[in-house]
């Protein structure tokens, strides 16, 4: 079925969504219900509407349908299958990761422990985001990734804020790497081993262990496993080419990237930022910059006109800057 993520919602919020333009469903990348308040959507990497009680646009949140608490009560049952007790661990991180990929924030009241949040309750806000492949997106990149034997892709740190095409890359960088290819620009270019430490469920959409999107015929996948533990354990038992990761960060996920690069494995990874220079403030990410454990940076920015890739060398000397409409492919040297 088209747009599966639809049986997400409640009855009377999937109807309006249906009632949206075929093309428009299409581009739409984030949901939010908030019990009471106006429902929102964004599309097309920014634009904010609301929607009205007959299914059309608009900016202003007093024409917006309003969620009620059974919209509410109803979404929190569909996202958690029924079973919220189960899904204590994500209660206490403030998401849900679905089958598919699809990933929902929540917000309502936190449950403290020791200090600490131990899990949320009285959930009322739900920041719905749709995961989506997009075959292709790499193209531009790609060939800046790879040494000069082919053999090997090079240590690289893909940057960016939320929501700016970080893990929709990283999807596509998977698939590249590992199905291998021939064209006009690369040559020939041998598949590789790869492995997905898939925290958050997001990269490769696995159900039941079996990823939902195209990560690659020679992919391996660890599933809901915490980065750190997830890369040493790829690094002792399933001998990958290249490991790919998202959103990196915190101390021990430098350490395991350092020991996956002292182990001869390539690493892709990403992280939050609009710019290389800030993550040197960042204990875990400053080290690895300190050190100059990465040969590529990509950074990643999203405007108006869509997404622009910029290259940066180990140097953080700009390599290639790829413009909105050349992402699928084309480029320009900076």
């Amino acid at each position: 079925m088209a747009n599966e993520w639809l049986l997400l919602f409640p009855e009377k919020v999937r109807a309006l969504l249906r009632g949206l333009p075929a093309p428009l469903l299409e581009k739409v990348e984030e949901i939010r219900v908030r019990e009471g308040r106006p429902l929102e959507i964004n599309y097309s990497g920014g634009k904010y509407h609301f929607l009205g009680p007959s299914g059309s646009l608009t900016l202003n949140p007093e024409e917006a349908y309003k969620p009620d608490r059974e919209d509410a009560h109803r979404l929190l049952d569909l996202i958690s299958n029924h079973s919220l007790y189960t899904m204590e661990e994500e209660l206490r991180k403030g998401f849900i990761t679905i089958p598919g990929g699809h990933r929902i924030g929540l917000a309502g009241r936190t449950v403290l422990s020791g200090g600490g949040v131990e899990h949320l309750r009285d959930i009322t806000g739900f920041n719905v985001r749709i995961a989506r492949e997009v075959p292709g997106i790499a193209d531009g990149v790609l060939p800046y990734l790879l040494d000069k034997g082919r053999q090997r892709i090079m240590h690289t740190l893909i940057l960016s804020p939320p929501q700016h095409g970080k893990t929709t890359l990283l999807r596509d960088l998977a698939r590249q790497i590992s199905a291998g290819g021939k064209n006009v620009r690369e040559g020939s270019r041998p598949g590789l081993k790869v492995g997905i430490v898939d925290e958050r469920s997001e990269i490769a959409g696995s159900r039941r262990g079996i990823p939902a999107f195209d990560v690659g015929p020679r992919t391996d996948i660890l599933d809901g496993c915490p980065k750190a533990e997830g890369m040493m354990m790829m690094i002792r038992s399933l001998s990958p080419d290249v490991l790919i990761a998202d959103e990196i960060g915190r101390l021990e996920d430098a350490e395991a990237v350092t020991e996956a690069l002292h182990a001869g494995i390539s690493v892709v990874a990403s992280a939050h930022g609009k710019e290389v220079s800030e993550l040197a403030r960042r204990p875990g990410l400053g080290a690895l910059l300190e050190h100059r454990m990465f040969e590529r940076y990509v950074i990643l920015h999203r405007a108006e006109a869509g997404l622009t890739f910029r290259i940066l060398d180990g140097q953080k000397r700009s390599l290639l800057l790829v413009s909105p409409g050349e992402a699928l492919g084309g480029e320009r040297h900076a």
